[in-house]
């Protein structure tokens, strides 16, 4: 029992949902998930008090906006998030070092304040819906292997906690930059499901196995009839490794 919780800690599962209704009636049907993610479009329809009612629930909050602007905005939005308590936030590496310095000592400066934890700050490496040749097209002549390395060295350099990557590229990742420096991935389908639009992908036990420290979870779970029992299911492929 004790391992599955550790187990079901590392799942964030993606609250992609339209409503504050839908996303609540999911909440409470997970009960044994510990962190939800909340995105651009359910944060752009609900705003920061969502924030407050998942963490009534005694729910953490994965706020993934993938800020990405001048220092001192980002800077700004990391201490917001961080008065409302959120557990983990991404910003996009590619805003540069001095923008992830800002966020780092932001979000560290307002947890003192506060007497409170400083929430994780993962930096977003190149998004699991690119591919090589769309990286071309926007300038990038790295190898995706080689652009989310860079970036992920920055963003350590930067004092961020981790970064967000594929699954493909997790033991490039803890190889280079060690076992400590966290990794997030998105991008994950179990076998039973249907991968959309996510192009590196793999299955939750593959991408553990690998060294992902979180694996984040979306349409495998919430648009299931039975959310608790594809939760459930995942959890018990995990168990096995």
């Amino acid at each position: 029992m004790e391992h599955q919780e550790s187990l079901a800690k590392k799942i964030i599962v993606a609250l992609d949902v339209d409503t504050e209704e839908e996303a609540l009636r999911l909440t409470g049907q997970l009960p044994e998930a510990d962190v939800f993610k909340v995105g651009l479009k359910l944060f752009t329809a609900k705003g920061p008090l969502f924030l407050e009612k998942l963490k009534s629930q005694n729910k953490k909050v994965f706020l993934d906006l993938k800020l990405h602007d001048i220092p001192n905005t980002v800077a700004g939005a990391v201490s917001v998030g961080t008065r409302y308590g959120v557990h983990m936030m991404t910003l996009h590496a590619s805003g540069g070092k001095e923008m992830m310095e800002r966020a780092a000592e932001a979000a560290s400066e307002e947890a003192i304040k506060l007497g409170t934890e400083r929430p994780l700050l993962v930096g977003v490496t190149v998004l699991t819906s690119l591919k090589e040749e769309q990286l071309r097209t926007i300038g990038i002549e790295s190898d995706t292997e080689g652009q989310v390395l860079k970036l992920a060295g920055l963003a350590q350099e930067a004092g961020l906690d981790g970064v967000v990557c594929s699954p493909q590229e997790i033991e490039l990742v803890k190889s280079e930059y060690g076992l400590e420096f966290l990794v997030v991935a998105p991008g994950i389908r179990p076998a039973w499901a249907a991968a959309h639009d996510q192009k590196r992908i793999l299955t939750p036990s593959q991408a553990v196995r690998k060294g992902a420290d979180y694996i984040v979870i979306g349409r495998p779970i919430i648009k299931d009839p039975n959310p608790r029992n594809a939760f459930q299911k995942i959890l018990e492929e995990l168990s096995q490794f």
